[in-house]
């Protein structure tokens, strides 16, 4: 029970920068969404840009995360030594990938269909460097388990980015349309432009991440700028299956807001252009990734935890116990989310136009469950070092994402994305669970998981059909049905529980 005790710990502190950062995130929706900040239309460009920095964040580190991990509990060479190499390898290629975005602004920016905004390209090519060069010191800190310290420079970087939105687009703004202490107006002409808006978006953000580099400082000057090939080519060699694996993951979950406005047929949804339907969309889907809350905190724990217990003899028991304990996490979430849409709308969507789509948060919700189930499943190729299995997965995977898209958005809209997204995420959880059974089969319990996802399905149907005139007392018995999952799951693990604890 210690090394489930450990991992919680750990997950539980890198879970507390990932969820105030995404608490912070859902802060920032209700602050975007309001129609004094953002329009419809200009956080549909904010959901757009991102989801290209998620898919290019990947290509700059290109699967080199993992690696470290694996060759420095393999390796003959020092932690120092991998530190090194894996730093001055990062840092060229960032230095050569920014330069090319830097270049192309301006064909970049007219294909996005925002022409002469070419400071967007800049803004985030330099965010993405930023970003690239200070993963490797956070993966040195994971690795030292230096969880603590991880979590206090990622707070400190999110509590900065959310005042400097504040700051910008309410307060200098307020200033400037004279709505607050006007007679500063003069003082914030320095630093803030009236013909700017969404930009203060990626300006915070950028400004945010240069600050890294001062936190990270320490980290950083301990690495030696060097490029061994006796080093670096295994890990190169490892590393590459894994970046067309991250890839093509990350362009599973990101294609449809990349895409949805150049297959959207115009007017699909009265009274919305495309862009608009971006936004809806793109809030709607920000509010289902709280499910990736547990998602992320979990893998930052897990990754390393899992090479650890590798050579472990009971590690098989161990992630198969994992594995069921997240998957009854998970469809805890996805339940208890659900049916608290109606008061989660209220508090982050601020806009009635949002509401539309609050219909795709428990397919998305669902989904998200499917990829966290998937990276419990992926641990066997990692640990076998046969990580061309999750690039099959991976790239497959995209293929039918593409197709999908292309084929259900212009009948569906972004129903039909969001059907597709549950539909791969599936696939790549039974593609790695068969092929890991024939490979390094572990023991599953893939039938209780199977029982619980039913049971929740059932008290999903049971919970939208409880209802009352009062508002109020419609959703608290929404609540029951939550109640009576928590009170199943407990009785059904306590007693598993607490023989693993003796």
């Amino acid at each position: 029970m210690g090394k489930f005790k450990q991992l919680a710990s750990e997950t539980a502190i890198y879970g507390l920068s990932s969820i105030i950062g995404k608490a912070i995130n859902f802060i920032l929706v209700p602050f975007y969404t309001s129609t004094a900040i953002l329009k419809v239309e200009e956080y549909g460009i904010v959901t757009e840009l991102y989801s290209y920095v998620a898919v290019l964040n990947v290509l700059y580190l290109y699967g080199m995360e993992t690696a470290y991990f694996r060759f420095t509990s393999k390796s003959k060479h020092g932690e120092q030594e991998i530190y090194g190499n894996v730093f001055s390898s990062i840092l060229i290629t960032t230095v050569l990938l920014t330069i090319f975005l830097v270049s192309s602004a301006t064909p970049i920016v007219n294909w996005l269909e925002f022409q002469g905004h070419e400071r967007y390209v800049y803004w985030f090519a330099a965010i993405i460097a930023i970003d690239s060069l200070m993963a490797i010191p956070f993966i040195k800190l994971r690795y030292e388990r230096k969880a603590k310290q991880f979590a206090t420079f990622k707070l400190v970087n999110i509590f900065l980015n959310l005042g400097l939105n504040l700051f910008f687009l309410y307060f200098c703004k307020s200033i400037w349309e004279g709505t607050l202490f006007p007679q500063l107006k003069g003082v914030i002409s320095y630093v803030y432009n009236p013909d700017y808006n969404v930009e203060y978006v990626f300006i915070s953000n950028l400004i945010a991440n240069a600050c890294y580099i001062l936190l990270l400082y320490g980290v950083i000057k301990k690495a030696k700028l060097v490029i061994n090939s006796t080093v670096l080519q295994p890990m190169l060699i490892y590393a590459f299956p894994l970046l067309l694996s991250q890839l093509a993951g990350n362009f599973n979950e990101m294609f449809s807001r990349m895409m949805l406005k150049k297959i959207l047929p115009d007017g699909y949804y009265t009274g919305f252009n495309n862009q608009e339907a971006l936004g809806i969309f793109g809030a709607c889907y920000k509010i289902s990734m709280i499910m990736t809350l547990a998602i992320q905190a979990f893998r930052y724990a897990a990754e390393p935890f899992f090479f650890r217990e590798a050579q472990s003899k009971d590690s098989k028991e161990t992630y198969a116990n994992v594995f069921l304990y997240f998957g009854i996490f998970g469809l805890f979430s996805v339940l208890a989310i659900s049916l608290n849409l109606d008061v989660i709308k209220l508090i982050f969507l601020r806009d009635e136009a949002y509401w539309t789509a609050l219909h795709i948060v428990p397919i998305l919700l669902m989904a998200s469950l499917f990829l966290g189930l998937y990276y419990n499943l992926s641990i066997w190729f990692k640990i076998e070092d046969k990580t061309y299995f999750g690039t099959m997965i991976s790239v497959s995977a995209a293929f039918i994402t593409v197709a999908m898209n292309f084929l259900l958005i212009p009948h569906f809209g972004y129903e039909g994305s969001v059907a597709t997204t549950l539909f791969v995420y599936l696939y790549m959880c039974l593609f790695a669970y068969f092929t890991g059974k024939r490979h390094y089969p572990i023991n599953y319990n893939i039938k209780k998981i199977g029982l619980y996802l039913v049971f929740t399905l059932f008290l999903l149907v049971i919970g939208w059909n409880l209802k009352h005139s009062s508002k109020i007392i419609s959703q608290l018995l929404k609540e029951i049905p939550i109640l009576i999952f928590i009170a199943v799951a407990y009785m059904s693990e306590w007693k598993k529980l607490k023989l693993n604890k003796n």
